[in-house]
């Protein structure tokens, strides 16, 4: 049995992003990925990761990430040559790989997702830092993300969060739809075969949580139910205190494309807010 105990998080709090981009950055907050500067012992940090990552994942994980990391060929060895990775991903979905500095502001960040780039740290963590870290790093952003965008509902559903996200920030309900955000694409988990997998890039990427999110016996793992998502807070710098779980991508995206989420918002205005722990316990509207 997992020991829920000796719970450790793969990324803290991170601070807020810069408000302004960074010397050398494009208005964008996009940089250059520049690939030979990555030194052989941040190459070796990533097959590290790489390779503990791919082993415990095994069973666990959906069969479309699993697939993913075949078709994008993320499996040679060292961080990935973003150019020849794009290559791959954009002839699947449209999808690309661009390098920023670290966290981008709100705006950027959706901005990109809309127009089916997905931003990825252009940084890894050391190797005393290989479960731990302030902010996602290419190893969580490439390895965690990268493998289902290569799937055409998980691609479309992200290009939907982004116009989603673009939408929230006008109207003052971002933390609203980050909690989506949260518990789908970071945190998610899948039912697979009869069996809970995991697809959320925050668990596929964290040694730890990966056992935690499918072991720990006092974790609630209540159905997608989006009302309820909405109004659930996240745990930023822990292991979750809940997973919600879907029943495939394709019915994720159905849902995402067919219910506007500005009534929702508005219905949920004046409700309080549960914890995660009150997740499985409260009767919210489908």
């Amino acid at each position: 049995m997992f020991n829920d105990k000796i719970a450790e998080p793969l990324v803290t709090a991170a601070p807020a992003a810069p408000s302004a981009p960074p010397p050398g950055a494009a208005a964008d907050w996009t940089i250059p990925q520049r690939w030979d500067r990555f030194t052989p012992e941040e190459h070796r940090v990533w097959d590290i990761l790489f390779e503990r990552q791919q082993e415990m994942l095994h069973g666990r994980a959906v069969r479309a990430f699993e697939e993913g990391l075949d078709v994008l060929k993320l499996s040679r060895p060292g961080i990935p040559e973003l150019d020849e990775l794009n290559e791959r991903l954009f002839a699947r979905t449209g999808w690309t790989v661009v390098s920023v500095p670290g966290l981008v502001p709100d705006d950027i960040f959706f901005e990109h997702l809309r127009n089916r780039r997905f931003p990825a740290g252009n940084f890894i963590r050391s190797a005393e830092q290989l479960d731990y870290l302030e902010e996602p790093d290419v190893f969580h952003d490439v390895f965690g993300h990268v493998p289902l965008l290569a799937q055409p509902a998980v691609a479309d559903f992200m290009q939907a969060l982004g116009e989603a996200g673009l939408r929230a920030l006008s109207l003052g309900a971002l933390d609203r739809l980050a909690r989506l955000y949260w518990y789908t694409v970071e945190f998610g988990l899948a039912r697979e075969d009869g069996r809970l997998k995991i697809y959320g890039a925050g668990i596929l990427s964290s040694f730890g949580e990966s056992r935690f999110a499918l072991e720990s016996e006092a974790t609630p793992r209540p159905e997608f139910n989006l009302k309820q998502i909405l109004r659930t807070r996240y745990r930023p710098d822990s292991f979750q205190q809940c997973y919600f779980v879907i029943d495939s991508f394709e019915g994720l995206l159905e849902r995402m494309l067919r219910d506007p989420l500005e009534p929702i918002y508005e219905e949920l205005r004046d409700l309080p807010d549960l914890e995660p722990s009150e997740a499985s316990r409260a009767q919210v509207g489908a």
